[in-house]
């Protein structure tokens, strides 16, 4: 998030509202989100959405480490390394996404508010979630968020990376009575010795 915010290139469509919104109230870009993710949160009551402890952590771990990157992160001029805090911004996006949904300890405020809304009004997944994304949006840009060739290139290609990371940073659920993880299953030739004779 701070190396798109540093790229001034354009957020995605959330990070565009917690942009917008901010400069509105003099509050820090993690402070808002924050206070955005808290409020999403309570969204989840009327839809009977329980959030895990990757819920509550996704609340305020994100808002924390955002304000001290930014404090890091330099601003660059050049338009060549703003294009590379872009890239690297909406990749490191998606492995973080990948990462946290994969888990398995509840999902983040906004994807809590879409499954529950999906859930709630028998709408497809695309509709609900482009309908919350183009909603921020709106409101972001309204409010002075920054939008351009980064929320483009956010929107057309984060759910392609996220596809790509989530299998691999997914945690593999243990079943009672499995064998531990390397084990070669029950019945494996491979696994098997080599009959005598």
């Amino acid at each position: 998030m701070a190396l798109l915010i540093r790229a001034e290139l354009g957020l995605d469509p959330w990070d565009v509202f917690h942009q917008g919104l901010a400069e509105r109230t003099g509050w820090s870009f993690g402070t808002v989100t924050i206070v955005a993710g808290a409020a999403v949160l309570l969204l989840w009551i009327p839809m009977r959405q329980r959030p895990g402890l990757g819920t509550v952590s996704n609340v305020f771990v994100i808002g924390i480490v955002v304000d001290a990157s930014l404090r890091w992160v330099p601003a660059p001029d050049a338009f060549g390394w703003r294009l590379a805090f872009l890239v690297a911004g909406v990749v490191l996006n998606a492995v973080a996404g990948g990462a946290y949904i994969g888990a398995r300890l509840g999902p983040g405020p906004r994807d809590g508010l879409m499954t529950g809304l999906v859930r709630r009004t028998g709408r497809s997944v695309r509709l609900i979630r482009t309908g919350i994304e183009i909603t921020v949006l709106g409101v972001g840009f309204v409010l002075g968020g920054s939008v351009g060739l980064g929320t483009v290139l956010y929107a057309l290609t984060i759910g392609p990376l996220v596809q790509v990371f989530l299998p691999l940073l997914t945690v593999r659920e243990r079943r009672a009575g499995a064998e531990p993880v390397g084990a070669a299953p029950v019945g494996d030739p491979a696994a098997e010795p080599a009959p005598a004779g």
